[in-house]
């Protein structure tokens, strides 16, 4: 099967291309602290040293990504699936369990496996086989990268037949200038390694955001907030796109020197995982007591 996971850089113009290996936000990122104001510091990323804790924290989290899922539509059948680095043995990873609706996970549901795909810890029983082969790649290629999402969403399903990055747009789609890149083929339900190695690759050694041709949206993190973030403000930017190619009229583009500047306000890891918590704090809240915040 031949393939093109070529990575050339991101611009504004109308011709869409993937994103640069080499390219990097603008050094100056104010994150959080930029966007707040009244004379009180907003919290960010909690600090959490003890590995164990912080895998109950993670896994938390982790549950609640799937509850926002659910409640804005991402669910299709089996498919779908996020995945978090263990922090005790960062070699394994969890992952959600096959066949179980997304809107009823809890932390207990999750299952650890391996890097040869095996179930060593948490809910023993069967995971998603094609999950498996994408996510362990990216896991294995992006040491930074400690969650993943994929689902078959249904804006991210439509806009990946285009087989093009996002445009810049208004300004939610800056999120995604320079960390944005397309996987070129589809080699059907992803039940190889190769496949799942391909697509590592074209995500590239600085991408958190990839379009599945025909496929659908991934995107990637630090925290499985910023990746679950990520996913459902591409999920929506994809729709809005699909809006305005169906208005048929001329586009305007954002620039590169504003589409970088609100991107390094707008879409460092501490804000991202900010402005996952009202979702997920409003998953707590309608929990009934089955999600809690892990700490």
């Amino acid at each position: 099967m031949s393939t093109t996971t070529t990575t050339t850089l991101l611009t504004t113009a109308p011709v869409a291309v993937s994103l640069c290996a080499n390219t990097t936000q603008t050094d100056a990122a104010p994150g959080i602290a930029a966007l707040s104001t009244g004379g009180y510091k907003f919290p960010g990323i909690p600090k959490i040293d003890d590995p164990y804790k912080k895998r109950k924290w993670q896994l938390e989290h982790m549950a609640g990504a799937f509850r926002v899922f659910a409640r804005k539509g991402f669910t299709e059948g089996t498919s779908g699936h996020i995945s978090v680095r263990d922090p005790v043995d960062p070699t394994t990873f969890w992952i959600n369990p096959l066949g179980k609706h997304f809107g009823m996970l809890k932390a207990s549901d999750m299952v650890q496996i391996d890097e040869h795909g095996q179930v060593i810890g948490g809910n023993k029983t069967a995971v998603n086989a094609a999950g498996f082969m994408i996510h362990s790649a990216i896991h294995k290629a992006r040491p930074d990268i400690h969650a993943a999402c994929h689902t078959h969403s249904p804006a991210g399903k439509a806009w990946s037949a285009f087989g093009r990055p996002l445009d810049m747009i208004n300004q939610d789609s800056c999120n995604f200038y320079g960390i944005q890149a397309v996987y070129e083929a589809f080699g059907g339900v992803v039940l190889g390694a190769e496949e799942g190695v391909r697509i590592a690759e074209a995500l590239g050694p600085k991408g958190r955001a990839i379009v599945l041709q025909n496929h659908g949206l991934l995107t990637a993190g630090g925290t499985v907030d910023e990746a679950a973030y990520l996913f459902t403000c591409m999920e929506r930017t994809c729709e809005v796109q699909l809006m305005v190619e169906g208005a048929g009229l001329p586009k305007k583009l954002i620039g590169e020197k504003e589409a970088a500047f609100t991107s390094s306000v707008n879409a460092d890891p501490e804000t991202l995982y900010t402005e996952f918590q009202p979702d997920f704090e409003y998953e707590i809240w309608m929990s009934n007591g089955e999600l809690s915040k892990g700490l």
